[in-house]
């Protein structure tokens, strides 16, 4: 990707860490409101919170903010974007694009050229997620307790609610009030929003299991009209 400069920024506590970048050692400097003059495009992915505040001022100082957070996929006036799906909707931001949840993405990706041939009504996706989504405490806490399995120790959660290693947990992030977890929810809403398709009918059950890296996903497809394996294997064979 062809660009002029690049800064690196985070939290105090991460000023003044070094990081090769394209082989050049650059600072990485605190985030704060001056960070953004000057830059053409920024890159978040720091939690929602951290996109709610700083992103409006990237925005606002000139930059075309891609923001990785949940903070801007369900608003209305953000186009949330996967770029071999709907990468007109980049057309009408207003300076801030969101990028969805990564269960979101592999789905969506490999149902679109089907529902643009056979329009899909219903969709009941299971997911099966690597703690690596969690983070590199989750990695660590998988490691630990499988070596404590393994020697017949008794393990003590940390990150996850009950023991990660030889289980599996059906439970990512909080329960909503329509018996959701809000993972599963982000699977339902952003699913529509990409497809533009408000009135799709989609149930996700999402679990979390003891893999380090790569999320799995069973996906059950209704289409408004009957379509043989062949047929899909044809469509998803071309190129998109």
């Amino acid at each position: 990707f062809p660009m002029d400069s690049i800064q690196l920024l985070a939290s105090d506590r991460s000023a003044g860490r070094k990081l090769f970048v394209s082989h050049r050692e650059i600072e990485v400097k605190e985030t704060v409101s001056e960070s953004f003059k000057e830059i053409d495009i920024a890159l978040f992915s720091a939690g929602a919170e951290i996109s709610r505040h700083f992103s409006p001022i990237a925005a606002q100082s000139g930059a075309v903010v891609i923001d990785n957070s949940s903070a801007f996929r369900m608003v209305s006036t953000v186009p949330l974007v996967v770029p071999e799906v709907n990468p007109e909707d980049i057309k009408w931001h207003k300076g801030i694009i969101a990028n969805p949840n990564c269960s979101t993405i592999q789905m969506v990706v490999a149902l679109y050229p089907l529902h643009k041939v056979n329009p899909i009504k219903r969709i009941i996706v299971d997911t099966y997620q690597a703690v690596s989504g969690t983070g590199s405490a989750a990695v660590d806490e998988l490691t630990t307790q499988a070596k404590q399995v393994l020697d017949g120790q008794a393990t003590a959660p940390h990150v996850y609610p009950h023991q990660i290693a030889f289980n599996v947990l059906p439970e990512i992030d909080v329960f909503l009030d329509n018996a959701y977890t809000k993972e599963e929810w982000k699977l339902v809403e952003e699913t529509r929003k990409i497809m533009h398709a408000d009135n799709m009918a989609i149930s996700a059950t999402c679990v979390r299991v003891p893999v380090f890296t790569g999320h799995s996903e069973a996906v059950n497809v209704e289409f408004s009209q009957p379509m043989s394996p062949d047929e899909a294997q044809r469509i998803l064979a071309q190129p998109q």
